[in-house]
C-alpha cells in the first residue's frame, strides 16, 4: 500500500528526513511515533504529496508519486483523506456544509454531495447535528466531522495528524474507536502520527518509531512493547526495580493472559521455588493481554527457574546479581 525507500528530506541544508524506509500494508492501522520535531509529520505530508522529498522513493498503491503531474497528483490526493488536530473547520459554515466542501471542489452534484455527507454524518454520530455550526460543537464533535468530511472522496488511505493531541483522554478512547471502525467497515489503511503511545496501544496493528529523523525501529505493536528497543526506552523512560541482597530479578513476556495465569500457577506448585512478584506492567491490546511480569527469587534458584520459564515456553530473561550494598538496582 505504501512504500516508502530511502528517501530524504532537508529544510535549508538541514535533514529533517533521513534515509527514511517504511512498508505500510493495505487495510492496517500503522502510528508513527516520535519526540517533537522527529519528522513524523513531514513524513505523512510526504505520503500524500503535500511536500516534496529531495531523493528516494515514495510509493503508494503502485504509483511512485514523484514521478506524477501537478494534474496527477491532485487526482492522487483524491484518494487520500486526512485530519489534523485543529479540526480545519470553517466557521461559517453548518456540519454539512463543511463535509460537502470536498465534494464541491470536485463538482458533485448538490444531491449526492447531500445523500454521501449525511451518510457519513450518521457514520460518526452526529446525524443530529447537520445544521450546527463548527463553534456550537464538543472538540470531539468537530473531530468527529473532520473525520467525516475527509472520507467523502472514498478514500483508500486516511492520515492522522496528532489528531487526538487536543482531545481529554475519554473522547480520545471514543475517535480513536470511531477510527477502527472506519478500518474495518470500509477496509481504509490509517496512519496514525502521534507523540502518545497511549493511541498506538490502543489503535494501532503496527509502528515504526522516528529517532534522529530516521526509522529507528519497525514492527508489531506487540513486539515492539515486549522487546523494549533502546528507541522506545527513550520515548517511555526506564523502570527501577530493587532486588533485595540474595536475590534476582527474572523478566516474563507476556503474550497470552491465560496461558500465563496457568503458568503462575503450575510455577508455584510444581516448582517450589519462593518467589515474590515485585513488579507488573501489563496491557490490554486488542482484547489480549501483553507486558512483563517480574518475579524476586533467591540467587541459587535463578538456573532453575529460567529452565522451568523455557520449558513451559515463556519468554524470560534474568539479571544476575553484582556486588550489593543492600540492595541491587536493576534498571529495566
Amino acid at each position: 500500500m505504501i512504500k516508502v525507500q530511502k528517501l530524504y528530506k532537508a529544510y535549508s541544508g538541514i535533514n529533517v528526513l533521513t534515509d527514511i524506509n517504511l512498508h505500510v500494508r493495505k487495510g492496517e492501522i500503522f502510528g508513527i511515533v516520535g519526540q517533537s520535531g522527529a519528522g513524523k509529520s513531514t513524513l505523512l505530508r510526504c505520503i500524500n504529496g503535500l511536500e516534496t522529498f529531495d531523493r528516494g522513493k515514495m510509493i503508494v498503491n503502485d504509483t511512485d508519486i514523484s514521478l506524477l503531474s501537478e494534474k496527477e497528483i491532485r487526482l492522487f490526493r483524491q484518494k487520500i483523506g486526512m485530519i489534523f488536530q485543529s479540526f480545519a473547520l470553517l466557521n461559517r459554515k453548518t456540519v454539512l456544509e463543511n463535509v460537502m466542501l470536498p465534494m464541491e471542489c470536485w463538482n458533485y452534484s448538490r444531491v449526492k454531495m447531500q445523500k454521501r455527507a449525511e451518510e457519513l454524518l450518521d457514520l460518526v454520530g452526529l446525524s443530529g447535528k447537520l445544521q450546527s455550526l463548527p463553534h456550537e460543537l464538543s472538540g470531539g464533535q468537530k473531530q468527529r466531522v473532520a473525520i467525516a468530511r475527509a472520507l467523502t472522496l472514498e478514500p483508500d488511505i486516511l492520515l492522522c495528524d496528532e489528531a487526538t493531541s487536543a482531545l481529554d483522554p475519554a473522547i480520545t478512547k471514543s475517535i480513536l474507536e470511531l477510527l477502527a471502525a472506519v478500518n474495518r467497515q470500509m477496509g481504509i489503511t490509517i496512519v496514525i502520527v502521534t507523540h502518545d503511545m497511549s493511541v498506538i496501544k490502543t489503535a494501532c496493528d503496527r509502528m515504526a518509531i522516528i529517532t534522529g529523523n530516521r526509522i529507528a525501529v519497525e514492527g508489531a505493536v506487540t513486539d515492539v512493547f515486549l522487546e523494549e528497543p533502546p528507541d522506545l526506552i527513550e520515548l517511555v523512560g526506564r523502570q527501577e526495580i530493587v532486588a533485595p541482597p540474595g536475590r534476582s530479578i527474572i523478566k516474563l513476556s507476556i503474550r497470552d493472559s491465560e496461558i500465563n495465569q496457568s503458568f503462575l500457577y503450575s510455577f508455584a506448585s510444581s516448582l517450589r521455588v519462593d518467589f515474590s512478584i515485585v513488579s507488573a506492567n501489563i496491557e490490554q491490546l486488542n482484547q489480549k493481554s501483553f507486558g512483563h511480569l517480574y518475579l524476586s527469587v533467591a540467587d541459587e534458584n535463578v538456573a532453575q527457574t529460567m529452565a522451568y520459564c523455557e520449558q513451559s515456553g515463556m519468554e524470560c530473561s534474568v539479571f544476575l546479581p553484582a556486588a550489593r550494598a543492600g540492595g541491587d538496582r536493576h534498571v529495566l
